[in-house]
């Protein structure tokens, strides 16, 4: 590629985050449609004819979608299901009675370390916050540490593990066997989730804060007088599911992902390789989960209650099916630009270390676009591929990078910021960032430590 084609790509690329930065942070267009826009931008500047630029937009968009936007769907009505069938109250007590008295934190992070794989972390966290305020109520611990905890682990596996929407479409971007995927996704947010928990014990004794025992939306910083604290919050669970059927449409579908991932990786075949192959493959194994938790979960409501709860997830997994189509677009264009190999040729010339650019953009983006999601995809699709161009860089390092780093820092048009602080009842905006902004830093830092770490051994 000669000097001046090189120029042109990089300018295109740089031309294409401008523009994808600029639409989302100071107008009014949507990132779906912003990422094309910086796709065609990105194509034209290269170099690439008209009708090159929307052949591969094209050929990006669909074939992403092909591969992962069934899951998606699947996943958003999977989450609709546990919503309101409280399946995630059932695995908070379930682990609460396991770990016994005084770890009630913890059994809430690990909850939310579960969950969070089908379910929005907005949303559960909305669902599982009257659990943590009634925890504290009854054990006179910090309310801010029971839910700064669930909501340090909610974020985490919603960054990181597939098949939450995110990371689904990191695997694809990277061409990732995504049973491997996960495992590495697991293990690195083990750490992850567990710095938060103990930022969440510090953060909760800085701010102590009880529920009102007469009004639990408001908090107050002090401990129980005796006669407060000889009340306790009754914590039925009357109508909640079995617990079985609480972990298995989650479980299962994981399970039998990874079954697949070991049965071709040890070279099984036959007839038995031929099932692992198809119940294993994403698109089956979360279809079984969404069946269990149809039947399982939702086997008492009304069909047509069911339907409408189906439908309205459907809607809202409008705007994840497109912003990634998007990218896959927009990483199509870039790689028929040349900007792949040319950006990854740069990076080895300059001794950059490749496994940073990802980590670093998603960091950014997050930033600016205040959201995980779009942070992760919108620098997937970019770094993809030139991470894929580069000969020492793996793969799945590199899109836990995207991931980790989509964690970012957290701030004031981040939706996530205002569901934690407000549901556990902070109106302070000192406190608030104290509680989350604090919480959300360590996650990142110690992310990129987990990541260089991993980086090395794999």
């Amino acid at each position: 590629m000669s000097d001046v084609s090189v120029i042109r790509v990089i300018i295109g690329l740089v031309v294409a985050i401008g523009l994808i930065l600029y639409f989302v942070t100071k107008t009014k267009i949507h990132v779906f449609l912003a990422m094309i826009i910086g796709s065609v931008g990105a194509g034209l500047i290269a170099g690439l004819a008209g009708t090159d630029v929307l052949a591969a937009i094209k050929s990006g968009f669909g074939s992403t979608l092909g591969s992962i936007g069934i899951i998606i769907g699947f996943g958003v009505m999977m989450g609709a299901i546990f919503e309101v069938s409280g399946a995630a109250k059932k695995m908070a007590l379930t682990f609460i009675k396991m770990l016994g008295k005084g770890k009630e934190e913890i059994a809430m992070a690990i909850t939310g370390f579960i969950v969070s794989i089908p379910v929005f972390c907005d949303s559960a966290f909305v669902i599982l916050s009257p659990l943590s305020k009634s925890l504290s109520r009854n054990t006179g611990k910090s309310v801010v540490t029971i839910s700064c905890s669930l909501g340090a682990a909610l974020l985490v596996t919603h960054s990181l593990v597939p098949p939450t929407p995110g990371p689904l479409a990191i695997a694809e971007f990277f061409q990732l066997d995504l049973g491997k995927y996960i495992v590495l996704s697991l293990i690195a947010s083990v750490p992850i989730a567990i710095s938060g928990v103990v930022y969440a014990k510090w953060v909760g004794k800085k701010l102590f804060k009880l529920p009102d025992v007469n009004d639990s939306s408001i908090l107050i910083d002090r401990p129980y007088t005796k006669e407060e604290a000889a009340g306790s919050v009754d914590i039925s669970e009357a109508g909640l599911p079995s617990t079985f059927m609480a972990f298995a449409p989650i479980l299962i579908p994981i399970i039998l992902i990874l079954l697949n991932t070991i049965a071709s990786a040890v070279g099984m075949t036959g007839p038995v390789k031929t099932i692992f192959a198809l119940v294993g493959d994403p698109i089956v194994a979360v279809a079984i989960g969404l069946l269990i938790a149809i039947y399982g979960l939702a086997g008492k409501v009304d069909r047509k209650e069911v339907v409408k709860m189906l439908d309205k997830s459907i809607e809202q997994a409008g705007v994840i099916v497109f912003v990634t189509g998007a990218g896959g677009a927009l990483g199509a264009v870039l790689k028929a630009s040349g900007a792949g190999e040319t950006i990854a040729d740069m990076l080895v010339r300059a001794s950059i270390p490749g496994i940073l650019l990802p980590f670093i953009m998603a960091y950014l983006l997050r930033i600016v676009s205040g959201s995980a999601t779009v942070g992760m995809l919108t620098a997937g699709s970019i770094t993809a591929p030139i991470m894929l161009s580069m000969a020492g860089v793996n793969p799945y390092m590199a899109g836990l990078a995207c991931c980790i780093g989509s964690l970012g820092i957290t701030n004031l048009h981040d939706s996530y910021f205002w569901v934690v602080n407000r549901t556990t009842g902070l109106t302070d905006v000192k406190e608030m960032f104290l509680n989350w902004f604090g919480c959300v830093l360590v996650l990142s830092t110690v992310g990129f430590v987990v990541l260089l770490l991993m980086n090395l051994v794999v």
